[in-house]
C-alpha cells in the first residue's frame, strides 16, 4: 500500500452532549413527519397488517442498529457514515457511502419543515394549496423561515443544540403518547376493525412488506444514527453513542406500533365503506382528523399544534448531523479544507453547516411535496445502512485491540442479517423509487472517477487499492436495480420474472453473496494503520465474537 499523509484536521469540536442529550437526538430524528402520516398511509396500503409492516421495519432498524452501535462506541467521530468506510475499505467506498448519506441527509430538513407548513394549512390556507397537494410561494417561505430557525440553533453552540433538542424532543415523544393512550381507552377503539373491512391482510401479505419503505414507515425509524453522527460532541461517547442509539430505537418501534394499532381500532365504519384502500384520499391532518371523529376535538387541537412543532424539531436534528457529514467528508479530503473550520467560540463547523442549508434550501424549491421526496430519502439513506455490517465485520479483523464498549456477540448472524433486511427493504421500495436513487449514486462515482483521473498523482487518496475495494458496491447497485426491474410485480417491477414470494429468497441470496464480498474487500487502510500504532499494536486476525 502507499505510504499515506495524515489527513487535514479541524479545530475544537466541543463535548458537551450527555446520554440523554444523544438519545433525545436519536429520537428527534426519529420522532418527526413519519408518525403524522406513517399510520394512514400504512392503513391505505396494508390495512390492518400495517402494524406488522412496524414491527418488520423496527426489527431491520433494530439489526442495523445494533451493528452501529458497536461502531459508534469504538469510533465516535463526527460524520460518522463518512468515517467508517474510511476506515474499512478507504476512499472510493467512503466517498459514495457519503455521497449518499448528503443527498439523504440534506434533504430531510427541508421535507420536514414543509410538513410542519403543510400542517400549518389546515388553518392558514395561504400556505398549502389543497388542489395540488403542494406549498404556495408563502407556503415556501414560511419553509424558508423554518429552515433559519434551524440553523440559528445550530449556530449558537453544540450545548445549545443539545438542550434546546432534548426539551423538544420530550413534548415530541409526550404528544403521541397522550395520542394512543386517549384513543387506545377513550371509548371508540374497535377491536373488530382488524379482521373486518377485508380481513387483516386485505391487499395481501405482499402489502406489508411494500409499506415498510412506500408508507413512509422505514422513513419514520431513520433518525436514529443521528446521535452516531454527533458522537464527537459528545462528554462520554464510548458509553453513551451506543445506548443512546438503541434506547432511541426501542421506544421509536414501541410508539409506532401503537399508533398504527390505535388508527386502525379508531376508524370509523363510514370511513371504510370502500376498504382501507379507500382512506387513502380521506384525510389531511390523519391523527388530528382521527380524533375529531372520535369526538376529542381538544386532542385534535394539540395533535395540530405537534404537527408543526415535531417536524421542525427533527428538521433541526438533521440540519445539525448533515453539517457533520460535510465535515467528514471535508476530513476524508473529498470537500474544501475550509469546511474543516471550527468557530471558535460556539464549537461547530460553521462553513459546513452554511453549506447545508443552502444544500437544504434547493432541495426545498424544485420539489415542494412531503410525497414526493419521502422514497428518495428512504432509500437514499437505507443505502448507506449497508456499509455498517461490513464495516464491523472488517474491522474486527483489522482493529481486533481497539477497545469496543459495546462488543455485539453473534456478529456472524447479525451483520449478514442486517445487510440483508437493508437490501429487501430498498428491493420493496421498487423500480420507480430505487432508480433515481441509482442514478445519483452513479452521479456520485462519476465524480470521484474525474478526482481519479485529475488528481491521479495523489495515490494516497485514489490508488487503485482504494477502487479496487469498492467494485463489490458499484456491482451491487447495479443487481439491485435490475432486481427491482425483474422481480415481482407486487413490488412495482416493469417486467416481472420472479414471482412472489420468490423474489424475496433471491434478493436475500443475492445480497448475503454481496455482504461476504464487501467483507472480503476491506484491507488495512492508513486509518486503521495509524490507530493501530496509537495502540502500540499491529493488525491481527480476531474472533467472530
Amino acid at each position: 500500500m502507499a505510504t499515506a499523509t495524515a489527513p487535514a484536521t479541524s479545530g475544537n469540536l466541543r463535548r458537551e452532549l450527555t446520554f440523554l442529550d444523544l438519545t433525545m437526538t436519536s429520537l428527534g430524528g426519529i420522532i418527526g413527519s413519519g408518525w403524522l402520516y406513517g399510520a394512514w398511509k400504512g392503513g391505505y396500503l396494508a390495512g390492518p397488517s400495517a402494524d406488522l409492516s412496524w414491527v418488520i421495519g423496527g426489527i431491520a432498524v433494530l439489526l442495523i442498529g445494533l451493528v452501529y452501535a458497536e461502531l459508534g462506541g469504538m469510533l465516535p467521530e463526527a460524520g460518522a457514515i463518512v468515517r467508517y468506510p474510511q476506515y474499512s475499505h478507504g476512499t472510493f467506498v467512503s466517498y459514495i457511502m457519503g455521497w449518499g448519506a448528503l443527498i439523504a441527509y440534506a434533504s430531510v430538513p427541508p421535507i420536514e419543515a414543509e410538513a410542519a407548513v403543510q400542517f400549518m394549512g389546515y388553518y392558514w390556507h395561504a400556505v398549502y394549496n389543497t388542489a395540488t397537494g403542494s406549498l404556495t410561494a408563502t407556503g415556501i417561505w414560511m419553509s424558508v423561515a423554518f429552515m433559519l430557525l434551524f440553523f440559528f440553533i445550530n449556530y449558537f453552540g453544540v450545548w445549545i443544540f443539545g438542550k434546546t433538542n432534548t426539551v423538544w424532543t420530550l413534548i415530541k415523544l409526550a404528544v403521541p403518547t397522550l395520542a394512543v393512550i386517549v384513543l387506545l381507552f377513550g371509548g371508540h377503539f374497535n377491536g373488530a376493525n382488524f379482521t373486518a373491512f377485508g380481513g387483516f391482510t386485505p391487499n395481501g401479505s405482499s402489502a406489508i412488506f411494500a409499506a415498510v419503505p412506500l408508507g413512509g414507515i422505514i422513513f419514520a425509524y431513520l433518525g436514529f444514527r443521528q446521535a452516531l453522527d454527533l458522537a464527537g460532541e459528545a462528554k462520554n461517547p464510548q458509553r453513551d453513542v451506543p445506548r443512546a442509539v438503541l434506547t432511541a430505537i426501542i421506544i421509536g418501534v414501541v410508539l409506532y406500533v401503537f399508533l398504527q394499532s390505535v388508527w386502525v381500532g379508531n376508524m370509523p365504519a363510514s370511513q371504510l365503506a370502500h376498504g382501507w384502500a379507500g382512506t387513502k384520499g380521506e384525510f389531511t391532518a390523519p391523527f388530528s382528523d382521527l380524533a375529531n371523529l372520535a369526538g376529542f376535538g381538544w386532542l385534535a387541537v394539540i395533535l395540530l399544534i405537534d404537527a408543526i412543532w415535531s417536524p421542525s424539531g427533527t428538521g433541526n436534528v438533521y440540519l445539525a448531523s448533515t453539517s457533520r457529514v460535510m465535515f467528514a467528508m471535508s476530513k476524508n479530503r473529498y470537500f474544501p479544507k475550509f469546511l474543516l473550520w471550527v468557530h471558535p467560540k460556539s464549537g461547530v463547523p460553521l462553513w459546513a453547516l452554511t453549506l447545508t442549508g443552502v444544500l437544504g434550501l434547493a432541495f426545498l424549491l424544485p420539489l415542494p411535496s412531503w410525497s414526493q421526496l419521502v422514497g428518495l430519502v428512504s432509500n437514499a439513506t437505507v443505502f448507506t445502512y449497508i456499509i455498517g455490517p461490513v464495516a464491523i465485520a472488517v474491522l474486527r479483523k483489522t482493529m481486533p485491540n481497539l477497545p469496543r464498549p459495546f462488543h455485539l456477540k453473534g456478529i456472524g448472524f447479525f451483520g449478514p442479517a442486517a445487510f440483508v433486511v437493508a437490501s429487501l427493504i430498498l428491493y420493496w421500495s421498487g423500480w420507480s423509487v430505487d432508480a433515481p436513487v441509482a442514478l445519483i449514486l452513479l452521479i456520485g462515482i462519476l465524480l470521484y472517477a474525474y478526482g481519479v483521473t485529475t488528481f491521479a498523482d495523489d495515490t494516497t487518496i485514489y490508488s487503485w487499492q482504494y477502487v479496487k475495494a469498492g467494485i463489490w458496491l458499484v456491482v451491487y447497485i447495479i443487481v439491485m436495480l435490475v432486481m427491482t426491474y425483474i422481480g415481482s410485480s407486487n413490488f412495482g417491477a416493469p417486467h416481472q420474472l420472479i414471482p412472489y414470494p420468490w423474489d424475496i429468497l433471491v434478493v436475500a441470496v443475492v445480497a448475503l453473496a454481496f455482504y461476504y464480498w464487501g467483507v472480503a474487500s476491506g484491507f488495512t487502510t492508513y486509518e486503521v494503520e495509524a490507530k493501530n500504532k496509537e495502540l502500540g499494536s499491529g493488525p491481527s486476525r480476531a474472533s467472530a465474537d
